[in-house]
């Protein structure tokens, strides 16, 4: 097929483009290349766009781009849509910046695709874990929930857990499935759920196949270790290289579904190539739950640096206490399962960071823009 991949010289996107060209597919490249995670010059700062270049057919630009999508669509099989800013906190902030670029980008390709001739049958849009806010969860007393957004108010007090409402139990976490409550607590959340939907709702009407794939905490070899809104485990492997200490938020309980890079490319690939799969969304994770003070430990013993890993209490406004994926409809409709366990796949990226050149750490500059506008407390 021709597939066209809009941010494909991002992490995901340089490794699935790359991927799907082994498999003898032709890879169209949508990409403006951000400063944010390919540096101020990509041809020396950012290996992902170096890796596929030469490879790929690569246009430079935006999906706001009218002119962009007109010279990237013709002759498309297929889309995926990975072309997204992303982060939690900073969406709390630069919110017109997400919106017009998530939802207006969006709207755009389906605007064109309802309305110019092209020979697209298929689009997986990348969307995410956080359109759930918090998990799934099971109370003694009144079965299956679905938290809201936690108080500031406990979490001053140092109170993380997610109680019973009625009870006052803490809740026991299950695995988030397909079906849990859609209540994120960010813009960044709510913009990939309207990312989704514009998809899966426009794409049925034109009869295009669509799928939704809600990744949850994606690593890896190629992460950009220079962006402060990327995944933790970039944050705080930088953190280490410079010799500085790790800051745990609230009582470094709190838990993620960590994913391996190329179990990512292989859920997006059997998603873009199950033709009969379509309108439907699958999470994609490990299946997992991991905490945070034993992703800290765990980097601190692989990179062999002693830096102090302190439990601070605070915390940011939109966080999540828990989430991981409930993986059985994506095993079921697409035979996905995960092949890389978390402490190989930490070793894995842990020996690839080992050969990086030490970034500069911006992190504490990106808690204060968030202290700044009372997000961090």
């Amino acid at each position: 097929m021709n597939i066209l991949i809009t941010g494909g010289a991002g992490f995901i996107g340089s490794n699935l483009a790359l991927h799907l060209i082994d498999l003898g597919h032709e890879i169209t490249v949508l990409d403006n290349l951000s400063p944010q995670i390919h540096g101020s010059n990509p041809e020396e700062t950012s290996p992902l766009y170096r890796s596929i270049k030469d490879k790929v057919r690569f246009v430079a630009g935006t999906v706001c781009d009218d002119a962009a999508w007109r010279e990237v669509l013709p002759g498309q099989h297929a889309i995926v849509h990975l072309a997204a800013e992303t982060g939690t906190g900073q969406s709390m902030y630069e919110i017109k910046r997400y919106v017009d670029i998530n939802i207006g980008g969006t709207g755009l390709m389906l605007d064109l695709l309802a309305n110019t001739d092209h020979q697209v049958k298929k689009v997986v849009v990348a969307s995410s874990r956080s359109i759930y806010g918090e998990g799934k969860y099971f109370s003694e007393t009144l079965g299956i929930v679905y938290p809201c957004a936690r108080k500031e108010s406990d979490m001053k007090a140092g109170n993380f857990d997610l109680m019973c409402a009625q009870s006052g139990e803490v809740l026991k976490l299950l695995a988030t499935d397909e079906e849990s409550k859609i209540h994120p607590s960010s813009v960044y959340g709510i913009t990939k759920q309207n990312q989704e939907q514009m998809v899966l709702t426009v794409c049925k009407s034109l009869n295009i196949g669509a799928i939704a794939l809600r990744y949850q905490n994606v690593y890896g070899p190629g992460q950009s270790l220079s962006n402060p809104y990327t995944g933790i485990l970039s944050i705080f492997s930088t953190r280490i290289k410079n010799g500085n200490g790790i800051n745990i938020f609230e009582d470094g309980k709190e838990s993620r579904d960590f994913v391996y890079i190329d179990d990512i490319v292989r859920a997006t690939t059997a998603a873009l190539l199950a033709d009969e799969v379509r309108d439907e969304v699958f999470g994609i994770g490990a299946g997992i739950a991991t905490d945070v003070l034993t992703v800290a430990e765990t980097l601190v013993r692989n990179y062999g640096v002693e830096v102090p890993i302190t439990v601070t209490g605070a915390f940011r406004i939109g966080d999540i206490r828990h989430n991981f994926a409930d993986l059985s409809k994506a095993n079921r409709m697409l035979g996905f399962s995960p092949q890389v366990s978390f402490d190989e796949g930490i070793r894995n990226f842990s020996a690839w960071v080992d050969q990086q050149e030490v970034q500069v750490d911006t992190y504490d500059a990106s808690i204060a823009e968030m202290s700044k506008r009372g997000l961090f407390k």
